[in-house]
């Protein structure tokens, strides 16, 4: 679970510094208070699943955009990150 967690927070930012706004003005826009934001990303604070939806309207993305990878990697950085990964899996087969 704490993998997703993390998942979602870096999203969080990613996507919010994607729409250059600050944590105070997502805060506005989810209708929070200015602290939620920074709590939540910075893994203080755990967002309700109400939460979670106001955030990604306020991002314009799918709540499942916040939650399926770290966003800010590219998929082809993400494609070498598997690929030794599995490397590794098979050399000690």
């Amino acid at each position: 679970m704490e993998k997703y967690l993390e998942e979602f927070r870096l999203n969080i930012k990613y996507y919010r510094e994607q729409s250059g706004i600050s944590q105070t003005q997502l805060s506005i826009l989810c209708g929070c208070g200015a602290g939620t934001i920074g709590g939540i990303e910075s893994g203080k604070a755990k967002p309700s699943f109400d939460m979670m939806i106001r955030i990604a309207d306020a991002l314009k993305v799918s709540p499942a955009d916040l939650f399926v990878r770290d966003s800010s990697r590219s998929k082809s950085q993400l494609r070498e990150c598997l690929r030794a990964e599995f490397d590794g899996i098979l050399a000690r087969l």
